[in-house]
């Protein structure tokens, strides 16, 4: 790894040292259990969970209270959607999302739906945004939750999350968002966004992976939800299981760092993803940007390049380039990104999709060498390729 460059940080992100550091404690010295209030050692330990929390809470703009810790966004997704349904199954029963969402949410939804939930699914524009208007139009008396992610895990698009939370206030729906790609990269804030549930994990904010949390409004309204495990009262019964002490207190330390660099953090990062954009745009011709060219991530950056295979360009650079073809979560099945089909990419774009994920860690120097790396493979492999140049437009 230390002599590859590193451009995925959309499916995960290298440990922050200093995250490192603030775990180490508690998985040499203090390693009690959390629950364990009978003696100082368990006490340590949930005063160490605390403080986590009151870290977590501040990166979102929620109380402490409102923050649970879960084993990363998908328990946390797939707890929001089964366990509201299971508290509001004698009311309503319809749910609002996008084609665009985490397997996660949609899988989940689906699983809801065979068991008779209906379900709506929103389509997406060309550059991956749900239209507000398409929410408050899908809204009706049975809905209870529509679940919207803040930020895509492929190609970077944010949504306009104020907007649909505003709606769905308005029709007294609870709104979910998924901010698993989102928090620690833009700033982010659920009363601002008027959101009654939030999901986010540590493993892609620098924290370690294995610990995620779960945002629950407390007040107006007070969201309750029913637990997907039992046999235990950790989490105020909502999350039973022995508390993960290292995972959580390096979730906290990743959101401290995150809140306190976020600002110059954005900046460089962004700039680095225009240096790689704008390089590989002028050396290569037929270069398809995919998501909002604006309202993006400022790390992601989705690109298909005309007349290569990505799965090609990534094997040619394995073990000098980390890139992906498509979301981590789904990487290997065989088939087009269910993110880029829902956009309406075209055909000859769709299984040319490279991801690049830009970070903490990434240098100016290593951009250098990605686009003089990445130059020289598309440019030969387009040479004998029959669909290059390609017949249909951008």
């Amino acid at each position: 790894m230390n002599s590859m460059i590193y451009l995925d940080n959309q499916a995960t992100t290298r440990l922050d040292p200093l995250v490192l550091e603030a775990m180490l404690p508690f998985l040499k010295d203090d390693y009690a259990n959390a629950s364990s209030a009978s003696h100082d050692a368990g006490l340590r330990a949930a005063e160490a969970v605390e403080k986590a929390r009151c870290q977590t809470a501040r990166l979102i703009g929620a109380q402490p209270s409102e923050v649970f810790f879960t084993s990363g966004a998908t328990e946390s997704n797939n707890t929001v959607l089964k366990g509201l349904w299971e508290c509001r199954r004698a009311e309503r029963s319809h749910i609002i999302t996008q084609a665009t969402e985490h397997s996660s949410v949609l899988a989940a939804a689906r699983f809801l739906e065979n068991h008779g939930v209906r379900l709506t699914v929103l389509p997406v524009d060309g550059e991956g945004r749900v239209n507000p208007g398409d929410v408050h139009s899908a809204i009706t008396d049975e809905t209870f939750l529509i679940s919207i992610m803040l930020a895509n895990n492929e190609v970077g698009t944010i949504q306009p999350a104020s907007e649909i939370g505003r709606i769905a206030k308005q029709a007294g729906v609870f709104f979910h968002a998924d901010a698993s790609q989102a928090a620690g990269k833009i700033p982010l804030n659920v009363q601002e966004l008027q959101a009654d549930l939030l999901s986010w994990t540590a493993h892609k904010m620098y924290g370690p992976k294995g610990i995620g949390a779960l945002y629950v409004r407390r007040e107006k309204p007070h969201v309750r939800l029913q637990p997907l495990l039992h046999g235990g009262e950790q989490e105020r019964g909502l999350r039973s299981g022995t508390l993960n002490v290292p995972g959580i207190v390096g979730f906290g330390k990743a959101s401290e760092i995150a809140e306190a660099v976020l600002e110059d953090e954005q900046r460089r990062v962004r700039s680095l993803r225009e240096k790689l954009f704008k390089g590989l745009c002028e050396r290569l011709d037929f270069t398809r940007l995919n998501g909002h060219s604006t309202h993006r991530l400022p790390g992601n950056l989705n690109l298909s390049f005309a007349g290569i295979e990505a799965e090609a360009v990534l094997d040619e650079i394995r073990g000098e380039i980390a890139l992906s073809a498509s979301s981590a979560c789904s990487s290997g099945s065989g088939g087009a990104s269910h993110v880029l089909q829902a956009m309406n990419v075209p055909s000859g774009y769709l299984h040319q999709a490279l991801r690049f994920g830009i970070g903490r860690f990434t240098t100016a120097e290593e951009i250098d060498a990605v686009l003089e790396r990445l130059t020289e493979v598309i440019a030969r492999q387009r040479k004998s390729s029959p669909f290059y140049p390609p017949d249909a437009a951008l």
